[in-house]
């Protein structure tokens, strides 16, 4: 019993440089900053749950696979297209929106793409009173400035190679 109770206590993420986590952390800043000083510019609702999430893949775990740009944009691309038809097809009910998350959850494991926050975005989709066009554009922007900022600050000492570099064949 003592030993199981341990497994649930003991850490499982590798011990890391303080300067680095420090690093990350402004990043996430930036990164949601940025993002939200672009909502204020452009009247978009920019900033939506999942981005938080996003961010701590991004800057605190880039060379995970799931922080991968393929995996970002594919896994919000395919989340938004299956939350936005439920919500269109099915407006107002609840349990669709169990239903587009788990397709959502089951298309980007067999394709390869997965993003777990993008998982979120079914909920956002049959939650929130964005239009469909409303959260496509929401949500490409939110990515493509995500992942451009990543792309700047990884070169920033100490420096982290991202995206991952690809696997010797």
């Amino acid at each position: 019993m003592r030993r199981h109770f341990r497994s649930f206590t003991a850490r499982h993420e590798p011990g890391g440089q303080f300067v680095s986590h420090l690093k990350s952390g402004a990043g996430a800043v930036l990164g949601i900053g940025a993002v939200g000083g672009l909502a204020t510019l452009t009247g978009l609702p920019l900033l939506i749950a999942p981005l938080g999430a996003t961010v701590v893949l991004l800057f605190g775990h880039p060379a995970s696979p799931l922080a991968q740009p393929i995996n970002i944009f594919g896994g919000y691309l395919l989340a938004t297209i299956l939350g936005v038809a439920a919500a269109l097809a099915f407006p107002g009910l609840w349990w669709v929106a169990a239903v587009a998350v788990g397709a959502a959850i089951a298309g980007m494991l067999m394709l390869r793409i997965t993003h777990p926050p993008a998982g979120a975005i079914p909920l956002v989709a049959l939650a929130s009173p964005l239009q469909s066009t409303s959260l496509f554009i929401t949500v490409f922007v939110s990515c493509v400035s995500l992942v451009g900022l990543a792309l700047l600050h990884h070169r920033l000492p100490p420096r982290i190679q991202y995206p991952r570099p690809l696997p010797e064949a």
